[in-house]
């Protein structure tokens, strides 16, 4: 069986000259070395497609395949993660991962709260600002945390973030406003721990597959999973497996916020809590990062027992099962 990796290198858009920062959601060729031996062993003969460019120009190849492992972010406006889907659709290919409606719903970070907390769904309080003249008109209490409505990996994530004032809240809308150019999500800040949940699977076959406490080596001006601390999480930032009860209520609402977005196959749910311990959600990674060493969701997975090959290996089986598809040489992890 054919299947084709869809991705957006960051090195390739190095060179172009994005920043960093700009950069900070591509995948490295680690990334896409590590899947496509895990895709290889599976019996698979793979193809490197690229981006969505590269993507149409293959097709317009006759090129096709029987399944696409799709990680790419895309690059411009609101709807991005969901370009190559919407190309794989228009030609009747399946791919692993999220579909065109929640990779557009989740990527908006306004739009997918509201859809969570219409299903009862534990979610801070929240507007979304489309001028620094409507924050004057916020009616949510103080303390609140402020970042761009559809970003991800940290991205317009900073101390700065979190505001005490009208004063402090104006300069951070100016600022994410003048950088970012798109609305900002202004919500009540959620003061206890932080958690990430890894989850697997569609519809009524997701299971969460462990939940991540993310620690703060900083103070409390730092206590924000940032783009810097995410950027170096080995010196700001450590993991540690929560006790029993705690994972259980985070996976009950990681569960139930998965299932409400019609996420699939994998990808992580980020939950903090409120000033009385309920975990709440703050937003759905349905691409998440899939670095072998780095990335948070192959890190939860080894912290319970799962290794990088039966994360990606049962990833693809969920995507299989949904398409009623069978992979070559492989045994269910």
């Amino acid at each position: 069986m054919r299947i084709g990796l869809t991705y957006d290198l960051k090195e390739d858009y190095l060179k172009m000259g994005l920043s960093p920062e700009e950069a900070a959601e591509f995948d490295s060729i680690e990334t896409i070395d590590a899947i496509e031996r895990v895709l290889q062993d599976m019996g698979f003969s793979t193809e490197r497609l690229g981006n969505a460019y590269s993507l149409l120009e293959m097709l317009g190849k006759a090129k096709r395949w029987e399944l696409v492992f799709n990680i790419c972010e895309g690059l411009h406006g609101a709807g991005r993660e969901a370009q190559v889907p919407a190309i794989l659709e228009l030609f009747n290919i399946p791919y692993v991962f999220s579909d065109v409606l929640c990779l557009s719903l989740s990527l908006h970070k306004g739009m997918c709260k509201h859809v969570v907390r219409d299903h009862a769904i534990p979610t801070a309080d929240f507007q979304v600002i489309r001028s620094v003249s409507e924050g004057s008109k916020i009616k949510l209490p103080y303390p609140l945390f402020v970042k761009p409505v559809a970003e991800g990996t940290g991205k317009g994530i900073s101390p700065g973030s979190f505001v005490e004032n009208e004063s402090q809240l104006k300069l951070q809308l100016e600022y994410l406003l003048e950088t970012f150019r798109q609305e900002v999500l202004v919500e009540v800040y959620l003061p206890g721990r932080e958690f990430t949940a890894g989850l697997i699977g569609s519809n009524d076959d997701s299971r969460c597959i462990g939940v991540m406490e993310v620690n703060f080596k900083r103070t409390h001006a730092a206590n924000t999973y940032s783009f810097e601390n995410k950027l170096e999480y080995q010196h700001h930032v450590y993991y540690t497996k929560p006790e029993a009860e705690v994972i259980r209520k985070c996976e009950e609402v990681a569960l139930a916020s998965w299932k409400a977005l019609g996420c699939r196959d994998g990808g992580r749910v980020d939950l903090r809590m409120d000033a009385g311990g309920t975990p709440n959600f703050i937003e759905v990674n349905p691409l998440a990062g899939l670095h072998p060493e780095h990335s948070d969701l192959p890190i939860l997975a080894r912290m319970f027992g799962m290794d990088y090959k039966s994360l990606i290996r049962n990833m693809v089986f969920s995507a299989l099962n949904r398409y009623q598809l069978k992979a070559p040489n492989y045994e269910k992890c």
